[in-house]
This record gives C-alpha cells, structure tokens and sequence, in this order.
C-alpha cells in the first residue's frame, strides 16, 4: 500500500469558505499524524493559518492569469504530493489537481473533473452543511486507506469533535488583541461589523445603528469593525446612529490584520453581523453570534453553529433565496429581505446573551421574522 508523507488541501474561495475547511485538515492529521499537510488559500488569507498545528505551509494560490497557473502547477508537482485534496469546484482549480501529479486526487463528481481527479464524491448541496459536504471528500480516501480512518470518525455526523473547526491563532494576534481590550473600561463587549463582500447581504445602516445604541444604553462597550473597503459601512452606522465620538463606540475599521480580527472576535461577548466570513471566524472561535440572513437561506449548508450562534431572517419572502452568495444589487429591485428586519428583534437576541441581561430572557432559537 502507498505510504502517504505529504498532503496539499486546495480551497482557494472565499474566507467562510477556508474556515470550513478545517475540519478536513483535522481529520487528514488524525489520520496520517507524520504526513507533511499544506494549505493552499486564496491571497490575503495565508497569515489566518500560519500558526495552525497541522499545517507544514499555507500557501497563496495564483490562478488570475494563465502563465501564473502554470507556473505554480509546475512548482507544486516538484513538491511530490502524495494526496491531494480539493474541495473547490472551479475548472482552475481542477486543472491545478491535475497538475500536481499526485497518485491520489479527491475533488466533488462532474462531468469534466473525471479528469482531473482519481477519486469523486457528490458534494450533496443542500442536503448538509458545508463542513460535512467537505468531510465527504475522505470517504473514497478511507476506502483506500481503510486503516488509517479516525476511529468512529463519520464524515456525516456533526457531533464529532472533529467537525468543529478548530482555528489556532499567532500568538502576536492574540498578544495585539490583548491590548486592545485591555484598554477598554469593564463591563461587556459588542462587536458590530456590518459590511460583507456582497451588498444584498448587508443589513441596513439604520438597523446596525439601532444595536449599536441599544448596546450603549445595556453599558456595553461597541467594537466597530470593517476593512478598509467597508468604511463607508461604519461612517452610514456611525451617522444613523448619532453616536459619532461617543467614549462606549471604537471604530476599529482598516485597523486590524486578519489573524488580529479573529483574535478579537474571540474575546467579544457577542457578534452581530451579516453572513460573511468573519461571521465563520467568530461561532468557530466560541463567541456567541447574532447573524441576520437576507438574500442566502440555511439550507444553502453555511449557517453558524453552536448553541449560541442564531440566525435572524425574514420568512414567507417568495424571492429568497436569490443566489449562492447573494448579489450585489437586489434582482427584485426592493431589498426587502433585509429592509424589513426588525432592529430590535436583532437587539433581543444580541441583549440575552451579554453578561448582564435581565434574568427574564430565556435561551432559544431566535424566531424566524415573519413577513
């Protein structure tokens, strides 16, 4: 039987995404604990793994142009992988698997990617949640090696431990948010973060705004964050809210690394934001999260897990959902998914779960808002 010494997992989407794929580098270390195992993400996310245990390398994958393609295909064949794994569905990404020359290819069935791969698995889109569809991806890997198979491991039981992914951060990140919150005055901490890479997934100013305020009145202290694209999100909830210069609100934005993000999302005690990636980062990190859903649905397999990660989104709305990943301008020309959330719905969920919530909120599912 072939001795596996060295691993490459391929998920060059977006941040969500990358997060999603960890329990997959977990099981993969479970299971061949000598094996050298790199990570190959999208630009901009490599520093958000570096410190992760069973990662040998994270690696930026460039596929913008074709000479760039081949010129990394050609630099990860000399790195003789032994396995490859990818749980991303793009032509590209494809080719890459093919090009890495590895004996053993696992990726998600289709009609062309019989090519690229030596192994196929339907992916079962709306039927799991996106971290089992990845976890797929073992089971032609365990038919081959069947000895090396976790014991009681099952791709398709949330439960496992391994399923939850496990995020290890530098501890620079760890030491700047450390700092920071240290430089806050007691009482609790609200992350609000309202941007995201799709507009038809950000809430409304004026509804961040409202939680922003109730968060203030609760005596909380109100992390703003963003990237430096997202300012003109913050600058909308810091108008709307008329909090500008308050000494409870810190406008965080364009001021974080990655890895420095998810350290202070790990030290919140809530999060309130869209669907994106840096909601991912949050619930995978332990922090309770309030999310609010508009153009995507739960079924689509990315929701937040644990028992203090909610969804608040709007039911009985015909046009949802209205693609994968939302779009950047509202097809049915309203935006109502989102313009119609109630506020201070979204602060009831936000207000049980800060230290200090009065003693009559009870924990639950928050309720779907009807239309």
């Amino acid at each position: 039987m072939q001795t596996v010494r060295s691993i490459a997992v391929w998920n060059t989407a977006f941040l969500g995404d990358a997060v999603l794929t960890l329990p997959l580098i977990h099981v993969l270390h479970k299971a061949f604990p000598d094996a050298a195992l790199d990570f190959y993400v999208r630009p901009g996310l490599s520093s958000l793994f570096t410190a992760q245990p069973e990662i040998r390398q994270v690696f930026t994958a460039e596929k913008r142009t074709s000479l760039a393609l081949c010129t990394q295909g050609r630099e990860i064949r000399a790195r003789r992988y032994d396995l490859w794994l990818s749980p991303h569905q793009s032509p590209r990404s494809a080719l890459i698997a093919a090009m890495s020359g590895a004996p053993v290819r696992i990726g998600y069935a289709g009609t062309w990617r019989r090519f690229a791969y030596t192994d196929t698995v339907s992916r079962c889109f709306g039927e799991l949640h996106e971290i089992e569809r990845v976890l797929r991806l073992t089971i032609p890997l365990f038919r081959r090696f069947p000895n090396a198979r976790p014991s009681g491991f099952s791709p398709e039981s949330p439960a496992d431990p391994l399923h939850w992914p496990t995020l290890v951060l530098p501890p620079e990140a760890e030491a700047r948010a450390a700092e920071l919150f240290a430089a806050l005055p007691s009482g609790p901490v609200l992350g609000v973060h309202p941007g995201s890479v799709w507009e038809t997934k950000r809430w409304t100013a004026a509804g961040f705004a409202h939680v922003a305020r109730r968060g203030v009145e609760h005596g909380a202290q109100v992390l703003l964050f963003a990237t430096p694209d997202e300012r003109a999100d913050v600058e909308a909830v810091l108008e709307s809210s008329g909090l500008r210069g308050h000494a409870a609100v810190h406008d965080l934005t364009g001021k974080l690394s990655l890895p420095e993000l998810a350290a202070c999302l790990k030290r919140l005690n809530v999060y309130v934001t869209n669907d994106s990636g840096p909601m991912h980062l949050a619930w995978s990190l332990h922090t309770p999260v309030t999310t609010v859903f508009g153009p995507t649905v739960r079924r689509f397999g990315f929701a937040p897990r644990g028992d203090t990660a909610d969804i608040v989104e709007l039911s009985g709305l015909p046009c949802r959902p209205c693609g994968l990943h939302g779009a950047h301008v509202c097809p049915e020309g309203h935006h109502r998914c989102m313009k119609a959330i109630d506020p201070e719905l979204v602060w009831r969920d936000v207000e049980r779960k800060l230290p200090g919530a009065p003693a009559a909120a009870e924990k639950g599912r928050c309720p779907e808002q009807s239309q």
